[in-house]
């Protein structure tokens, strides 16, 4: 069993920053991939970011060059960085790790990006 637990979402005006925050219960965090993913409404949820155990990153278009995912192993904790943030950023963000075929997902923590 996996809990994750999300923070750092909140309201930010258009081109502003937010870090997300995401802990993980549990042993052997450092040897999980970890992603982030969004939710706005009306749409389906979507990977933004991921990060593997040996710190490889992969981005969603949308976000390459603006949000940046890392991982503080002692910590059991994955951040997303956002910068430039758009209103199209605006959505419920969603930690994500898997073990074995069971994912586990955060509750969620709300970014609005509007002025």
């Amino acid at each position: 069993q996996v809990q994750l637990v999300e923070s750092g979402g909140g309201l930010v005006q258009p081109g502003g920053s937010r870090r997300l925050s995401c802990t993980a219960s549990g042993s052997f965090f450092s040897i999980y991939p970890m992603g982030w993913y969004r939710q706005a409404p009306g749409k389906e949820r979507e990977l933004v970011a991921a990060i593997g155990n040996g710190g490889t990153t992969y981005y969603a278009d949308s976000v390459k060059g603006r949000f940046t995912i890392s991982r503080d192993n002692a910590k059991n904790t994955v951040y997303l960085q956002m910068n430039s943030l758009k209103p199209e950023d605006t959505a419920v963000y969603y930690c994500k790790t898997s073990r074995g075929n069971h994912d586990y997902w955060g509750q969620g923590t709300q970014v609005t990006v509007s002025s």
